[in-house]
């Protein structure tokens, strides 16, 4: 059965390698990136595969709480239902670390950019939807004043902090949802793929990029993804593992979220 995906950071990466494997597939896919002329021709790209499905491209930055509530309503407005979220779009080092509201924007690309897109679309994902949030092997403990910039980290830090963040808000909304709504699952793509992050923090051309999109293409359509909302995908060892022990915890699972709730709350005045 096709499906209709949203794939955030489509562009470059593990996000264009996964969008070309899903438009081969057939499958509707929404793109979406930052700058409008690398989407515009990432689309035309993709629009001219053979036997492809059809491909649909919205701009938002991520940084901007503003700019996702408004791609949110946008797919809202032309999409009844939205079988898969993948949460793809990260960030590791830039020239303007901190965005206008103050946050790192890190966290706020991949943390909270995130949390919050994924809430304002669950009215179009059912239960047999599913949410994809890109983890990493690099998780930190999350320290709850940098997450609301009130701290400064190194690049290294912020990130593995906000992919710890970002897996733990992963289980507990997939808890609080139960079988209510869909699953969400946090994964590992596989440590030093040839992503751009990659070569920012370590100066290597890392792994084929195709190992990540394969591992994103099964979390989106493989049966194996079936009833395992909450866990984490480590494709390091390529099975479903243990996250960080923090992901586990309750309290500071709830800590982090209530964190996430109160930037997305002062944003919005």
């Amino acid at each position: 059965m096709k499906k209709t995906i949203l794939l955030t950071g489509a562009t470059d990466g593990i996000g264009l390698e996964t969008a070309r494997t899903l438009v081969s597939l057939g499958h509707t896919v929404l793109l979406h990136g930052r700058n409008p002329e690398k989407l515009d021709n990432v689309e035309t790209m993709l629009s001219t595969l053979p036997d492809g499905g059809v491909v649909e491209s919205y701009v938002a930055d991520l940084s901007d709480m503003t700019g996702v509530e408004t791609m949110a309503k946008a797919v809202t407005e032309k999409h009844k239902k939205l079988d898969v979220l993948i949460n793809n779009a990260g960030v590791y080092s830039t020239s303007t670390p901190l965005t206008k509201d103050g946050l790192d924007v890190r966290f706020a690309v991949n943390t909270i950019a995130p949390y919050l897109l994924t809430k304002k679309l669950l009215p179009l994902l059912d239960a047999s939807g599913r949410v994809i949030n890109l983890s990493s092997a690099a998780q930190f403990p999350v320290d709850p004043a940098a997450l609301a910039g009130k701290a400064e980290l190194s690049d290294g830090a912020a990130y593995a902090e906000s992919k710890l963040a970002l897996t733990m808000w992963s289980r507990h909304m997939a808890l609080s949802l139960k079988n209510a709504g869909p699953s969400i699952i946090a994964v590992n793509p596989k440590s030093m793929l040839g992503t751009k992050m990659v070569k920012q923090a370590y100066g290597v051309a890392g792994g084929d990029l195709r190992i990540g999109a394969e591992i994103l293409t099964r979390a989106t359509l493989s049966d194996e993804f079936e009833g395992v909302s909450g866990q984490y995908f480590d494709n390091d060892i390529g099975q479903f593992a243990s996250p960080h022990p923090d992901a586990l915890n309750p309290q500071k699972c709830e800590e982090i979220v209530g964190v996430i709730e109160e930037i997305l709350t002062q944003s919005a005045r």
